[in-house]
């Protein structure tokens, strides 16, 4: 079997297919938000926001509702709970993170092992990519579309508020309105991404393209680029590789992108650890270089 075999034998099924526009879509949308979320230092925003959905698609299990539905409505009110909390109390933010996305996510566990269902609801925690439906395709598709569009429509606002959100509110822009627009965001990209990866891992789509960007990059105009053309390709490799290992196909996905980080990590030209030794190692020669040739003058 040739490479050309290799690449077009998983396309010749209808569910390789579906899965592989979910992933490549959430992946993206993914991407983009996450160079944000880096740049803030919302990681754990982000994780908790990915967790706490995990009662609302139950529920919506339950009354028969559409999933997005339901994690699109937790996900807002775990970032309003969490708001409620900071501003109500003397807990920290990520106190209240913390305190808000263990007991939602808890009482989704609670709820999965009590509800009576035909339906596997533990591919919620693990993504269910080989089990996509035409559905939910259309679902993914449009979310993304929507999230994507706004995330790139209000850009310039973003950047503004994640370098220096004092600036902008003395240019006459709200940095809570900024503010409650990503976390807006950050709920329906989860509810983008849950079909795919599941809600654990979830949170590793949010924040792995955009580290690792950050760390190819000093410009966000490039990291916006960077960051979910990196999702993307590691979320094809990672299918490919379920497919010919036969292993979880969220997991390899993840497990592509923090394989990639570990590499650029390692090995960026600016800001990798050995990219940053070769870099001063070449300047000390330089440095000896041109005091040697300063002597010999």
């Amino acid at each position: 079997m040739n490479l050309i075999d290799l690449l077009l034998e998983p396309l010749g099924y209808d569910f390789m297919q579906r899965a592989f526009l979910v992933t490549v879509t959430a992946a993206i949308v993914c991407g983009v938000l996450s160079c944000w979320l880096v740049l803030i230092g919302w990681s754990l925003m982000g994780d908790a926001v990915s967790h706490a959905v995990l009662p609302g698609v139950v529920l919506a299990y339950l009354l028969g509702t559409p999933f997005a539905v339901g994690a699109l409505v937790f996900g807002v009110a775990a970032v309003a709970l969490i708001g409620i909390v900071r501003s109500t109390s003397r807990v920290k933010e990520d106190a209240a993170i913390g305190v808000v996305f263990t007991t939602l996510f808890a009482l989704g566990i609670v709820l999965i092992s009590v509800v009576p269902s035909q339906t596997d609801l533990s591919h919620i925690l693990f993504g269910n990519l080989l089990g996509v439906s035409v559905a939910d395709l259309v679902q993914v598709l449009v979310l993304g579309a929507v999230t994507l569009a706004i995330l790139l429509l209000k850009r310039r606002d973003l950047t503004l508020y994640a370098f220096d959100p004092t600036h902008a509110h003395a240019i006459g822009l709200s940095p809570k309105v900024l503010g409650g627009l990503l976390l807006g965001l950050l709920a329906l990209t989860v509810v983008v991404a849950l079909q795919a990866v599941g809600v654990v891992l979830v949170v590793a789509m949010l924040i792995i393209p955009g580290a690792t960007a950050y760390l190819l990059t000093d410009r966000f105009a490039r990291m916006l680029v960077i960051s979910p053309v990196i999702a993307a390709a590691c979320s094809i490799v990672g299918i490919y590789l379920s497919y010919y290992l036969d292993a979880s196909s969220g997991g390899m996905v993840v497990l592509t992108m923090g394989a990639v980080f570990t590499v650029v990590y390692l090995f960026a030209p600016t800001h990798g650890i050995l990219g940053r030794q070769v870099a001063a190692a070449r300047r000390r020669r330089q440095q000896q270089r041109q005091v040697q040739a300063q002597a010999n003058a």
